[in-house]
């Protein structure tokens, strides 16, 4: 008398779910990483060979208008003057341990400029890191 099994093992593999899923995640990288605009005020930096790779907390952006005028922005938020800028990094790193700021500056913006952005994270006891371009 032989004994019939009633279901057999269906070895083979769907792997349709699995490709829906893998569309989906890579349309969602695509568009999550479209939408990240870190620097949004277009300044052309200096090239340099050496990156830095510390956190950086907030950035300061001198941008060149021409003729001699510059606008100031402290986390691509305008402020008026090198007091703006003071105020404006003081609000927004009062709480932090090891505060680090990274100076974004136009090719053609003048050194006294930059040696006063200096002198404000030097004052403040800011770590500053200078923007460059590879």
């Amino acid at each position: 008398m032989a004994i019939r099994r009633g279901s057999k093992v269906d070895c083979s593999f769907s792997s349709s779910s699995m490709t829906d899923m893998i569309f989906l995640l890579l349309v969602f990288m695509v568009l999550a990483t479209t939408l990240i605009n870190p620097n949004a005020i277009k300044v052309v930096l200096p090239q340099s060979t050496h990156q830095s790779k510390d956190r950086v907390i907030t950035t300061v952006t001198i941008k060149d208008e021409g003729r001699g005028q510059y606008s100031y922005y402290v986390n691509n938020e305008l402020v008026g003057s090198f007091v703006g800028i003071e105020k404006a990094l003081q609000e927004a790193l009062s709480d932090e341990v090891d505060p680090i700021v990274s100076l974004h500056a136009d090719k053609s913006v003048a050194w006294d400029e930059i040696v006063q952005v200096m002198n404000i994270a030097k004052d403040n006891e800011y770590k500053l890191i200078a923007a460059t371009q590879r």
